[in-house]
């Protein structure tokens, strides 16, 4: 399947056992509807997880069925009974061993900005504003710092040392169109809160807080505390991924 959700009102992708709370999450939402139209107990292999609050483009997820419907029958039938705010783009039949999570390559967020002086009362759900003036150049500069393969102990909220933090970031692109700053990020994998961190300790630069440098030796710090604070969440989207 390949999904689009507006995470707004749902505690990420993941979906949540916590007794007596009613936990909405966007696998529970498809998981339920999935169930209903084949009568199985559906289990959907997502390709990752996502934070609360936010959206995906393109999300990739399996699962796997008796049911003899079509794909096509499949389709016209989610559209029908998911929530507005969650989207199944197509759905196609695979190999059976195919895995979301496990086969992926790699994966591209992109967290979206608006650097004009005044917020857009019609994006303000999906992008962050900021009306301070960012150097982008700098921005440019410290993510290069960013780019290859790295502990990134310091820009992740997980909290352990049995888990590796070691991850490879492919690039990270900044472009600017009248004030809309996209930040693109592709890596192999990320860490909890990872490309939120990355941006925020990127916006720190920008505005002049923080030096390229500085990013360098917070890399090597491996200290969470040293890095920027983390993004907001309504302002990343997972753009798409890569197998």
């Amino acid at each position: 399947m390949l999904i689009q959700y507006d995470g707004s009102r749902y505690k990420g992708w993941q979906k949540q056992n916590q007794k007596g709370n009613d936990v909405s999450t966007i696998q529970d939402k498809i998981e339920n509807v999935l169930s209903k139209m084949t009568g199985e107990d559906i289990q959907v292999v997502g390709c990752g997880r996502t934070d609360t609050g936010v959206h995906a483009e393109n999300y990739v997820a399996n699962f796997h069925t008796d049911s003899a419907m079509t794909v096509e029958d499949m389709l016209n039938y989610v559209y029908e009974f998911l929530p507005e705010d969650i989207g199944i783009k197509s759905i196609r039949d695979t190999s059976e061993r195919f895995h979301a999570r496990y086969n992926a390559k790699s994966k591209t967020y992109v967290y979206k900005i608006n650097n004009n002086k005044f917020r857009n009362v019609f994006n303000r759900k999906y992008v962050y504003h900021i009306n301070e003036r960012l150097n982008l150049n700098e921005m440019r500069n410290a993510a290069e710092v960013l780019i290859g393969t790295h502990d990134f102990q310091s820009f992740t909220s997980l909290k352990t040392k049995t888990k590796s933090t070691i991850r490879t970031i492919n690039y990270i692109t900044i472009t600017e169109n009248q004030g809309m700053i996209e930040i693109e990020v592709n890596g192999n994998s990320f860490l909890l809160n990872m490309v939120r961190i990355i941006v925020g300790t990127l916006l720190e630069v920008g505005k002049g807080n923080l030096k390229p440098s500085d990013v360098e030796a917070i890399l090597y710090e491996k200290k969470r505390s040293e890095a920027g604070p983390m993004a907001a969440a309504k302002g990343l989207s997972l753009k798409d991924i890569q197998y």
